[in-house]
């Protein structure tokens, strides 16, 4: 991964919450972070991809999340 795809921000909701993508290099596991919006307080949480996986499908972010997998699939499919 190069240093631009350390932190990809996955979703940004209208009310302000955002969820990122991370690559910690140190331990080689990506995880999820969460940052709540300014009137809920801002709370950061991470959350395992595993975790995060696990929520479901139907979240805004977990759709985008799925999304990005496809492209994926698409790229190499193209190569």
């Amino acid at each position: 991964m190069n240093p631009s795809e350390l932190n990809r921000l996955i979703y940004a909701s209208p009310n302000g919450d955002h969820w990122h993508l991370l690559f910690d290099p140190t331990t080689g596991r990506s995880f999820f972070r969460h940052t709540g919006n300014v009137a809920s307080g801002g709370h950061v949480t991470n959350i395992s991809l595993a975790a995060f996986l696990a929520l479901g499908r139907n979240g805004p972010e977990h759709q985008e999340l799925w999304r990005l997998i496809g492209t994926l699939s698409d790229e190499e499919q193209a190569s």
